[in-house]
């Protein structure tokens, strides 16, 4: 799987340790940035990584700062994201399966680096379950016309 990888200071040491995780499994990873523990402006990083994923360079994205929350707000904005801050497993299994969800967000100060590869493993192995599910997600979707 493809998957593009962005962050902000707040979130560059966990970015790396998921960018290895993510590598180990054999996924390709694009990273996005920051590169650096300089601070910088998470919405410079959150909003390539998820134009990646909307316009099908990657299959999924991962956007990461200190709560998660910047970075959520700022991939949804981007047209054909549906991104998901997720701090458990349980979230993200239902993400995926009830809101098809491509980006996933996580908050390096909310979550260890342990909890944070649970989650992202979950994330990307947990399948979209359609039936009932697609009528909503067509819903969720209709709002950016």
């Amino acid at each position: 799987m493809k998957i593009s990888i962005a962050c902000d200071h707040g979130a560059f040491d966990l970015k790396e340790r998921l960018k290895a995780h993510l590598a180990e499994q054999g996924h390709e990873v694009v990273d996005c940035g920051t590169s650096s523990l300089d601070s910088c402006d998470y919405p410079d990083f959150a909003r390539p990584a998820a134009q990646m994923v909307a316009d099908g360079t990657c299959d999924k994205g991962v956007v990461l700062c200190t709560t998660g929350i910047g970075v959520s707000m700022t991939a949804n904005k981007v047209r054909g994201v549906r991104c998901a801050l997720c701090h458990d497993p349980l979230s993200a299994e239902m993400t995926r399966r009830h809101n098809d969800a491509n980006v996933l967000a996580m908050g390096a100060q909310i979550i260890g680096g342990n909890l944070a590869e649970r989650i992202l493993d979950v994330f990307l192995s947990t399948e979209f379950e359609g039936g009932r599910h697609q009528r909503r997600v067509d819903k969720i979707m209709e709002t950016e016309q």
